[in-house]
């Protein structure tokens, strides 16, 4: 791709995780060898040597982010920068990470590929998702951003939910299950390959629906257009519900409360490995 003007380069590091720190040391001493500026959050920037910022700071400010955690710390971190196209580069630090795949011997090598223009990003389909409440007041509209998938899940009763869902304007299914994962290809090898999912190559232009323990056996996960605005109501009035963004974030979603989700307007540009899909998923699934 044409080389990209960096100057400010963020570090998001797990915290509490000293092998973390320790790279993220090393990795701040390299950036400013360039001469450039490394920006890290506040609680961790003196512990590394980089300029101390908040994360919605490092968001808006950063030319380029690296990522020294799991996937859920770059999940975080994906959803702030998403509209800015900003290339995250994550890498992993021992576990099963599908986002973060550079391993550590590698982040230097890496780093220095993306700081020469010596790099492709893949761009990531992210979800919106806007919650309308069933109030008098039409105004009242939660919205959120979801990276790997958006969740309905049972609420504190857990009973059985029963979900009414609507395809592209169209009648589409109604659940009764313990929930439904709305996941984004990317996430499909997260939450919704628990659930019995495909694994869907990265890439393409699909989201899937995967009930949760489905009360009837033919509900089984599908695989729809993203061009598709999906819309979810929970049916029954007392089987308020839960629902999860990334893991992370959360709102409770209450009968007749509707709940739409459809192709973000920003996708999230993460900076291909030099290994390919394949590799990494027979790596990380033990494929052989």
């Amino acid at each position: 791709m044409a080389k990209r003007v960096i100057k400010s380069i963020g570090l998001v590091v797990k915290r509490n995780q000293p092998k973390a720190l320790s790279i993220g040391q090393k990795l701040a001493q390299f950036i400013r060898s360039r001469r450039l500026s490394p920006i890290a959050e506040n609680e961790i920037a003196a512990s590394i040597g980089a300029e101390p910022v908040t994360r919605e700071e490092l968001a808006e400010q950063a030319d380029f982010v690296i990522v020294l955690g799991g996937d859920g710390t770059l999940l975080g971190v994906a959803r702030l920068t998403a509209a800015r196209g900003t290339p995250i580069l994550g890498i992993n630090l021992g576990g099963l990470g599908f986002l973060t795949q550079v391993a550590v011997d590698e982040a230097q090598q890496a780093v220095d590929r993306v700081l020469k223009g010596d790099f492709e990003v893949d761009r990531r389909i992210t979800l919106e998702v806007t919650v309308q409440r069933s109030t008098n007041d039409l105004r009242r509209m939660d919205r959120f951003v979801a990276v790997n998938d958006v969740v309905l899940n049972r609420g504190p009763t857990g009973r059985m939910l029963q979900l009414e869902v609507r395809a592209n304007g169209e009648p589409f299914c109604t659940y009764r299950a313990d929930g439904l994962i709305i996941a984004t290809p990317t996430g499909s090898t997260a939450y919704a390959l628990s659930a019995g999912g495909p694994i869907v190559f990265p890439t393409l232009g699909v989201v899937v629906l995967a009930p949760i323990c489905p009360h009837t056996l033919s509900n089984r996960p599908i695989v729809l257009p993203d061009s598709f605005e999906i819309e979810v109501r929970v049916q029954v009035s007392d089987h308020d519900a839960t629902m999860t963004v990334d893991g992370q974030e959360s709102s409770m979603v209450g009968a007749e409360d509707a709940i739409r989700v459809k192709r973000g307007s920003h996708g999230v540009a993460l900076v291909r490995s030099e290994h390919g899909y394949f590799e990494v998923w027979r790596n990380k699934l033990r494929w052989g």
